[in-house]
């Protein structure tokens, strides 16, 4: 397949980023087209049969588009675009919805007549169900870029094809639809998986943009020169600063899924109050402000609003006594310091030792171990802290206390490795030289294991990096050096390793779906955290959790609510307690105490089946049982009697737990003739 390079347009797309790479990109993943194979047996097609060429009818097509009325109205212009890169290849680019049903195509006018031979076209449906492996359909399945060449189509009749397809995701991480080209398999060029890849990816930043009309946006990169270009992270928040959305590039940039990213807000990932963001634009001030990041490095940023003009009124008064704006590039200003997520202690080992006797005993192997290069491995269920542990293992170390006593910051670099879009993967984790690729920028950019040099990096979800990726790292590793791409320069790098993930990587490498070397290579000391379930300090973090969210004089939860608490399973951990605090405490604002009322729906929803399970007390009995209801005072002194009993009759520790004073139980103490 030949590119049109001189065409009006061509360099609108493959300069936007710096993605299309001289790699193994387009080359089928021959393990996904093995399952696709076994699915497709197990859904009773045959490889000779003949394919069903039944397409929607007019009225079920004009219905299904305008189902997807959205995804065509951004897809299309960058359909064209991406058409001015294959036309005259033989070729034709097509859009699908969810289901696998083709919406629009643009192609040679040669190939769009052998297409109609098998139904490839508007209104035809490419599910794996209906036509075995296909490009469309597998990357449904798979949820991830795929490309399907010539005989590995499971039916005979779709073997001419050469295809590769991107699904499209929406801002919840949902997938919208597949982009997909086509065309002769005579004509396969490996480039085309990139130009896929980046233009549903260029769908999907259109599609976040349109998605919130009354929201604050930034558009940021750490290097000045991508703000604006495709590669360029996006979130967006309310216009009181709560997190909404943020695109892949942004996911990985800050080192947080989608999921964790919901508990943040505009000034935990950035450190500064968006009060701040607004008294720039009211300025109008020029170039990009510089932030930092929540993990201490730097981003340049440009801010978009579009408020409605009441919020936008609201804010341009809320700046009148803010402090001094934020700084533009170049910088004129030290970064802020390193802000801990909401819930995580500041400080170092010490913070995290709240009593249990699990995370006291981790604690004292990693002392041990810090400052000695040696590797940690953190596992453990989702939300359990492992990012928590990993920034306090940084604080602990010697590399940052230098750095404090210098007056600077260590650098801290969390990467989030299932966050990586593949197509980013490369060039964010090692760096690249100037024209080390197609779009790359002039100086080339800084790796995100580079900018570790002096610090710690944190490797997250590192059981999801990809398997080619992996035996780069390793190399990294071993030789302490790492080598941008198109460059033949080596960087000497020197940090402390920590690594984190929840899945069983000794079992993924017995399979080979991990790498065995790079497995041992990091396995310097493995910690297990335990789950707030299992945990005995479960009063001392709600404790320290309130008071870092609330201040010393916020209120604590009655002796209902806490009972609650400790009866939770908490299958989201740490996290989940963090933010059912957080929302606790904006719902009891100005109340002394935080009483059942104030807990989220879905949290009063899970706890439910304990109560009916017995446990905790129920603040009544169930009718048929013909028992008196109980009251809120019998419920709550159920509540003490389960502490004390926790506790060893320790009224100290019983109180602590409950979240209340010495002589608040005995007041109540007295209260029941005790």
């Amino acid at each position: 397949m030949q590119y049109q390079a001189n065409r009006p347009g061509a360099g609108a797309l493959l300069g936007a980023s710096p993605l299309v790479q001289a790699s193994a990109d387009g080359v089928p993943d021959l393990q996904a087209i093995e399952r696709s194979h076994q699915r497709s047996s197990s859904y009773g097609i045959t490889r000779g049969q003949r394919p069903d060429l039944d397409s929607l009818s007019r009225a079920d097509l004009a219905q299904t588009l305008e189902a997807n009325q959205a995804l065509s109205g951004h897809a299309r212009p960058v359909m064209e675009t991406l058409y001015d890169q294959i036309r005259n290849t033989h070729s034709m680019v097509i859009l699908s919805d969810a289901e696998g049903t083709i919406l629009h195509t643009l192609g040679d006018s040669d190939f769009l007549a052998k297409a109609d031979r098998v139904a490839l076209g508007p209104g035809g449906r490419w599910s794996e169900q209906l036509r075995g492996t296909n490009a469309i359909g597998t990357a449904l399945f798979e949820q991830k870029p795929t490309t399907v060449h010539a005989q590995q189509h499971y039916l005979d009749a779709n073997r001419f094809l050469t295809c590769s397809a991107a699904p499209i995701f929406d801002h919840r991480g949902q997938v919208l639809g597949v982009l997909d080209v086509s065309g002769e398999c005579g004509s396969f060029h490996k480039h085309t998986m990139a130009l896929v890849r980046m233009s549903a990816q260029m769908i999907e930043n259109h599609l976040l943009a349109g998605s919130f009309p009354d929201c604050i946006t930034l558009h940021f990169h750490s290097r000045a020169e991508f703000v604006g270009t495709l590669v360029e992270g996006i979130v967006s928040f309310t216009p009181g600063g709560r997190f909404l959305a943020a695109n892949r590039s942004a996911q990985f940039q800050l080192g947080l899924t989608l999921s964790a990213l919901q508990s943040h807000t505009f000034a935990s990932l950035f450190g500064v109050p968006l009060s701040l963001l607004f008294e720039h634009h009211r300025k109008a001030a020029s170039g990009l402000l510089e932030l930092c990041l929540h993990n201490g490095i730097r981003i340049h940023g440009r801010a978009e609003l579009r408020l409605r003009d009441q919020h936008f009124q609201n804010a341009r008064e809320a700046v009148i006594e803010a402090p001094e704006g934020l700084p533009t590039s170049p910088a004129t200003r030290q970064a802020p310091p390193v802000r801990p997520h909401p819930g995580q202690p500041r400080g170092g080992l010490q913070a995290l030792d709240t009593g249990d006797a699990r995370m006291s005993a981790i604690i004292a192997k990693l002392r041990k171990v810090i400052d000695r290069d040696i590797p940690v491995l953190i596992t453990g269920e989702t939300g359990t802290g492992k990012e928590w542990l990993a920034q306090a293992i940084h604080r602990e170390s010697a590399r940052f206390h230098a750095s404090q006593t210098r007056g600077g910051a260590a650098p801290f670099v969390a990467v989030n490795c299932s966050a990586i879009p593949e197509n980013l993967i490369e060039a964010e984790l090692f760096g690249y030289e100037d024209g080390a690729f197609t779009g790359a920028r002039r100086k080339g950019a800084l790796g995100k294991i580079a900018q570790a040099q002096g610090g710690t990096l944190f490797l997250d979800e590192i059981g999801d990096m990809p398997l080619a990726l992996q035996g780069r790292l390793l190399r990294v590793l071993q030789e302490r050096a790492v080598t941008p791409l198109g460059s033949q320069r080596v960087i000497p790098v020197d940090f402390a390793l920590v690594c984190a993930t929840n899945q069983p990587l000794r079992e993924m490498a017995a399979r080979h779906a991990f790498r065995e070397d790079l497995y041992y290579r990091i396995n310097g000391l493995q910690v297990k955290l335990p789950a707030l379930r299992e945990r005995s300090d479960l009063g001392k973090l709600i404790d320290r959790i309130l008071e870092q969210e609330g201040g010393r004089h916020a209120p604590r939860f009655d002796a209902q609510a806490m009972a609650l608490l400790q009866a939770s399973r908490w299958p989201g951990n740490l996290r989940q307690l963090s933010n059912l605090i957080r929302t606790a405490l904006a719902m009891a604002d100005g109340e002394t105490w935080i009483g059942v009322e104030h807990l989220p729906d879905d949290f009063l929803d899970e706890a439910a089946p304990l109560q009916a399970a017995g446990g905790m007390p129920a603040p009544a009995t169930h009718e048929e049982t013909g028992e008196k209801p109980l009251s809120m005072l019998d419920s709550e002194w159920a509540a003490i009697e389960r502490a004390l009993r926790t506790h060893d009759g320790n009224v100290s520790a019983a109180a602590k737990a409950l979240g209340v004073s010495r002589n608040t139980l005995y007041r109540r103490f007295k209260s029941r003739g005790h």
